[in-house]
């Protein structure tokens, strides 16, 4: 994260469009707005739109404009986001689900700066930056006609890749605090904390929404805990884990092995991107290998095989 901090800020000072993958939850609008705020156009307005929700006559619309006439309904003329936004940044979150036709205008405003209301022939001048974001493998729609290649390679020069929160180690636990403490706040409730079997179970669980998800996790805890303490009863998931083993009654030597073997196992038993994950150092790990107490390798008979 400190990485994509680091970009952002990189990012923000050109005029380049800006593609942010990653799974749903992990931030992406934000990321998006922290880079129109580090940019010169922070003056200006910072309009999320969300393409999947709106239908797609409503949404050339929204992007463009339309004159009078130009549809049904359309009683009258009215001007859209790339007209009101001038010198500010549009967010197009969920860009894969964008309707070919749409593509094509948003195309060529990405290269001309131009584009045309809905219904008019009248060439219109903008200066907006997009930034575009998308859970979804848009290589592969290209490939099945779904979104327009043009489109896909004029969106790639400044991708960003958001990490999912499973893969953020201890970033689960700060966050967490960080929405309990938000919450405790906006609703005048005590100061609350989660206890050591609470923050395990925060630990070992796969977060399939990431942090929208824990957001809703931890909130929905601080309502159902009555004392200032949150205990793991008190964190209800939908009951997927990382396939780890139940973490009651162990040691801390016991959670913290566990705790690094999985990371090994879902990062394909990379050293160094579980010890920077972790925080730790690789010679924790080598040491942990030479005891006998980590596997680099998925069973025994693998690492046999390997020798």
């Amino acid at each position: 994260m400190l990485k994509i901090l680091d970009l952002v800020g990189q990012v923000a000072a050109s005029r380049a469009t800006i593609l942010i993958t990653g799974e749903t939850g992990t931030g992406k609008e934000l990321i998006a707005n922290a880079i129109h705020a580090y940019s010169v156009r922070a003056e200006h307005p910072f309009v999320p739109v969300h393409s999947g929700s709106v239908p797609p006559d409503l949404l050339e619309s929204a992007l463009f404009g339309h004159v009078k006439g130009a549809f049904t309904g359309a009683v009258a003329s009215r001007k859209g986001y790339f007209e009101t936004v001038n010198g500010g940044t549009i967010f197009l979150d969920e860009i894969g689900e964008l309707p070919l036709g749409t593509q094509a205008r948003l195309l060529r405003v990405l290269e001309t700066g131009e584009y045309i209301r809905v219904g008019s022939s009248k060439v219109q001048k903008t200066d907006v930056r997009v930034i575009a974001a998308t859970n979804k493998e848009l290589l592969e729609s290209t490939q099945t006609g779904k979104f327009r290649e043009d489109l896909y390679y004029r969106l790639l020069g400044m991708p960003i890749q958001m990490p999912a929160l499973r893969e953020r180690g201890n970033d689960i636990i700060l966050i967490a605090k960080h929405f309990i403490d938000q919450f405790c706040n906006d609703n005048n409730l005590q100061k609350k904390y989660l206890d050591v079997e609470a923050k395990k179970k925060l630990m070992f669980y796969s977060f399939p929404g990431n942090i929208r998800e824990l957001k809703s996790v931890v909130e929905l805890a601080c309502v159902m805990s009555d004392s200032e303490e949150i205990k793991a009863e008190h964190i209800q998931t939908n009951g997927q884990s990382n396939n780890v083993l139940q973490t009651d009654s162990l040691t801390l030597k016991q959670y913290t092995t566990k705790l690094i073997q999985h990371y090994l196992d879902v990062n394909n038993y990379d050293v160094l991107k579980v010890a920077q994950l972790l925080d730790i150092g690789k010679s924790t790990i080598y040491r942990m290998v030479s005891n006998n107490e980590l596997k680099l390798y998925k069973n025994s008979d693998a690492a046999i095989d390997e020798q």
